[in-house]
């Protein structure tokens, strides 16, 4: 009877244990460079003082192409946006695009799909270089429509990236894309875009070792003089969810969500803090047996 008390104390312990490693947060501490020729710095400031548990720090790309090793050095995954079109693009599109392939997400955001290639012609787009193999969008042929979106709840797909998302608002800067072909898109606006088709709000698109996510909304809004009280909704909640993914290898269950040879599913900290709890409730039992014999 003794050694069944001292068992089942043991195996409580260890479900107390459980509990807490269930009821932690399973984000863990990401660094993210934000990317833009405008509002980078102050993007950064504003996702550090909404968002937490992360830090963000902006790149003012209007003073040039970072280096690949100084992104993939300090970034666990980078966001990448822009307000109006550069000719820099092409060169930034490069590097974000080797980023990607070293196995570190992108995050993409309004008004990226004006330089697209693919973009209105009175936008003047550079395009993106390399980039554009790797996104999981392309503009609609006109992007940003400057008209209301709002998000279509009862379009979401369960996911990390729809997580806790209940509403999402724009008076104008979202949307105006389209998903390519094996693009998983797990949330679309209720409007349709230019072409009279889905309008994805989040999408990814999985490419070998890369995983680039676009949330189809400016992650700016809040900062664009005049435009804070535009958006509305879930707004820091859908860029968490975002950074969160992808900094966490854009892992789901164990495993990717499209299934690629290339990307390696590892346990997360709270999986790991599980296996060392059972290991040890198991090791103990096993030394309450032998000392019994």
């Amino acid at each position: 009877m003794t050694y069944l008390r001292h068992t089942a104390a043991a195996f409580a312990a260890l479900l107390l244990g459980l509990a807490t490693v269930l009821a932690a947060d399973p984000a863990q501490a990401a660094r993210i460079g934000v990317l833009s020729n405008k509002f980078a710095l102050e993007t950064a400031a504003n996702f550090n003082a909404r968002i937490a548990g992360h830090t963000f720090t902006g790149v003012d790309l209007s003073l040039g192409t970072p280096a690949l090793a100084s992104l993939t050095a300090a970034y666990d995954a980078i966001l990448l946006f822009e307000d109006t079109t550069f000719v820099n693009a092409p060169l930034v599109g490069g590097t974000v695009a080797a980023y990607a392939q070293t196995g570190r997400a992108v995050v993409l955001g309004t008004f990226y799909e004006q330089d697209r290639s693919d973009g209105l012609v009175a936008n003047t787009p550079h395009g993106w270089g390399a980039l554009e193999t790797l996104d999981p969008n392309t503009t609609d042929g006109v992007g940003t429509p400057s008209v209301p979106r709002s998000l279509d709840i009862a379009s979401l797909v369960p996911h990390p990236l729809t997580a806790g998302l209940t509403a999402l608002t724009s008076a104008r800067f979202a949307g105006g894309n389209q998903a390519k072909p094996g693009s998983i898109v797990v949330g679309r606006w209720t409007q349709t875009n230019a072409r009279g088709q889905v309008d994805p709000a989040i999408a990814f698109r999985v490419t070998g070792a890369a995983c680039v996510i676009h949330v189809a909304i400016a992650p700016h809004y809040p900062v664009i003089p005049g435009a804070g009280g535009e958006v509305g909704g879930d707004f820091y909640r859908a860029w968490t969810n975002a950074f969160e993914f992808g900094a966490g290898g854009c892992v789901y269950n164990g495993g990717t969500v499209t299934p690629d040879p290339n990307i390696i599913p590892t346990l997360s900290g709270n999986m790991l803090a599980l296996t060392a709890l059972l290991l040890a409730g198991i090791a103990l039992a096993s030394r309450r047996r032998r000392a019994r014999r």
